[in-house]
């Protein structure tokens, strides 16, 4: 079987429509106008360009903003621009510092990945999924300020809960249908209701160390943290729970998990840091970004009209080099676009890099590893592992 074979698969059990018409409308052209659709673009530099001119392209207008707003709230980041958008960085980048990451990636990472390693150290399979969700929910616990008590068997269900309730709402997007219908947004409503009352309770005991009690410090109504703990508790597991495990497998089926590892066992970060870059173009977090322009304008030699909508295809524009290869270098239009850039560069990206450098080095000082199981996700927005099962090999 080919080595790309398996992340194939995820795509189109994820999206069996969606994804081959993604990529086929990466055949038409760098930027390309699509009738019914939007401005599609294709080319990494015009993408950038686009995401950096906040003047001309925002995220109101047919984009994640409209998607979100009526499940959230109106404060969630992705629904805001301009100077209320960039004072809203401001207050929560302090979570994203070095400092604080280190702090938050030990206390919530060590127990549940410690488990993993005894895990594998005994001869026994595990789930990075599964392992996965249970660290990302952690952290994401650790972060906005939600209590998770019990015993281990309790507080791990209790992550996998967190992330299920992630799923359940992010799952009623689909990558051809660019807005939620009634029914969908009470259901998402009600998902964020029952996150709500964590979020409360946060909310009252008012932890200046923690997201939601900076959020009350700084202002924020009770009802805005709550939709922002959401949005948050969204982007802190869904992405790394479809990424890591994804990372995993590619360096597995390419033939350089082994490498890599060795690489991180002797203490040499270069093939580790080409590893994550790399494996993450392949994959792209964020297949698709929309913008709206708010006025007349050009992208390469396509004119926007205001009021277009501008599909940014981050995979077509980050499956453009080619093959997987560790030995790329990426060029700087194309660095992590997968993430954003510009104003909205992902504010938790620190974040997630610490996650996947935990998790992946605790895989890393257990190898060499095997594949022993894997199961796709299917009609989901992040194509993902339901299942991806290793063992020492």
């Amino acid at each position: 079987m080919r080595a790309g074979a398996h992340e194939l698969r995820l795509q189109l059990a994820a999206h069996p429509l969606a994804y081959p018409v993604v990529r086929l409308l990466g055949r038409l052209g760098p930027v390309v106008r699509v009738p019914g659709l939007g401005i599609v673009v294709n080319e990494a530099s015009a993408a950038r360009e686009v995401l950096t001119d906040t003047g001309t392209f925002r995220s109101g207008g047919g984009t994640e903003a409209d998607l979100w707003t009526p499940v959230f709230g109106s404060s969630m980041l992705v629904n805001m621009d301009g100077p209320e958008h960039r004072a809203m960085r401001r207050k929560l980048a302090e979570f994203f510092t070095p400092a604080y990451v280190r702090r938050l990636i030990d206390a919530a990472c060590t127990e549940p990945l410690a488990r993993t390693a005894e895990t594998l150290r005994r001869g026994r399979p595990v789930d990075v999924v599964r392992t996965t969700k249970i660290v990302a929910g952690a952290v994401t616990s650790a972060l906005v300020g939600f209590t998770v008590t019990g015993s281990t068997a309790e507080r791990e269900a209790a992550y996998l809960r967190m992330t299920g309730q992630a799923t359940a709402i992010i799952g009623l997007v689909k990558l051809g249908r660019l807005s939620l219908s009634a029914p969908q947004i009470t259901k998402a409503r009600a998902i964020v209701a029952e996150i709500g009352v964590t979020t409360s309770l946060a909310w009252e005991k008012g932890d200046e160390n923690t997201a939601v009690g900076r959020m009350r410090g700084f202002g924020l109504t009770e009802a805005e943290a709550r939709g922002l703990a959401s949005a948050f508790l969204i982007a802190g597991t869904e992405t790394i729970t479809s990424l890591l495990p994804r990372m995993v497998a590619v360096l597995h089926d390419h033939g350089e998990l082994a490498g890599v590892a060795a690489a991180h066992r002797r203490g040499d970060t270069r093939p580790v840091e080409a590893a994550i870059d790399e494996s993450a173009r392949l994959i792209t977090p964020a297949p698709i970004i929309l913008r709206n322009a708010v006025r007349p304008g050009r992208i390469g030699r396509v004119e926007v009209r205001a009021g277009d909508r501008v599909v940014l295809s981050a995979l077509n524009c980050a499956r453009a080099p080619g093959r997987f290869d560790l030995a790329r270098a990426h060029p700087p239009e194309l660095r992590r676009l997968w993430f954003g850039a510009g104003p909205h560069f992902c504010l938790g990206y620190p974040l997630a890099t610490a996650e996947i450098h935990a998790i992946l080095g605790t895989l890393f000082d257990s190898a060499p590893l095997r594949i022993t199981a894997r199961r796709a996700e299917r009609g989901v927005l992040f194509p993902a592992y339901r299942r991806l099962e290793v063992s020492r090999a």
